[in-house]
C-alpha cells in the first residue's frame, strides 16, 4: 500500500500544497497536478533532457526527481521563465529560428536560461557541455549554440 503525504512546494512562484506519494515524480506532478504541460515527457529516464525544469537556479530532470526531493523547494518551468513578454533565450531562440518540432525546446531553453544565471557570462565549454544533456532529434544544435551564442556577446 503506497504511503501518501502532504508536500508543499513553489512553482513559477505561487505556492502549492498536495497529497501525494512520495515517489511521485515531478514531471507528472507539473503536468497532471499543476496543470502545466510545457515540460515534456521524452525518455522517463534521465536521459533526454526534454524534462528540463529549474530546481532554484540549477537545471534537473523533471522526471528524476520526486514529491518528497522537492518539498519546500522553488522549481520554476517554461511557462514561468519570464512575467512579462519572452525571457531574452525564448527571443534568441525566435531571433535564431531554433524550433523545428519543437518538442524538446522547453528542455533546452530551461538548459540555456540556467547559463546566464550564474555571476559571469558560460563559456563555450560550459555551453557545450550544459547542452549536451538536451537531445534535440531534429538535429538544431548549430541554432541552438548560435541562438546561445548571440546571448553570450550581447551580455
Amino acid at each position: 500500500m503506497q504511503t501518501i503525504k502532504t508536500f508543499t512546494f513553489s512553482v513559477n512562484a505561487r505556492q502549492y500544497e498536495f497529497e501525494l506519494a512520495p515517489d511521485m515524480p515531478l514531471l507528472w506532478i507539473l503536468r497532471d497536478y499543476v496543470g502545466l504541460t510545457g515540460t515534456k515527457y521524452g525518455c522517463g529516464v534521465g536521459q533526454c533532457g526534454a524534462c528540463t525544469v529549474l530546481l532554484g537556479n540549477r537545471p534537473v530532470m523533471s522526471c528524476q526527481l520526486t514529491a518528497e526531493q522537492i518539498n519546500g523547494q522553488k522549481i520554476t518551468t517554461i511557462e514561468g521563465l519570464s512575467q512579462a513578454g519572452l525571457h531574452p533565450v525564448q527571443q534568441a531562440w525566435v531571433d535564431e529560428d531554433v524550433v523545428q518540432c519543437g518538442y524538446c525546446q522547453s528542455g533546452q531553453i530551461m538548459m540555456a536560461a540556467s547559463l546566464f544565471m550564474q555571476e559571469t557570462p558560460p563559456s563555450e565549454q560550459q555551453i557545450d557541455l550544459a547542452m549536451s544533456k538536451v537531445i534535440c532529434r531534429c538535429g538544431t544544435y548549430t541554432r541552438i549554440k548560435k541562438a546561445i551564442t548571440r546571448l553570450v556577446t550581447s551580455t
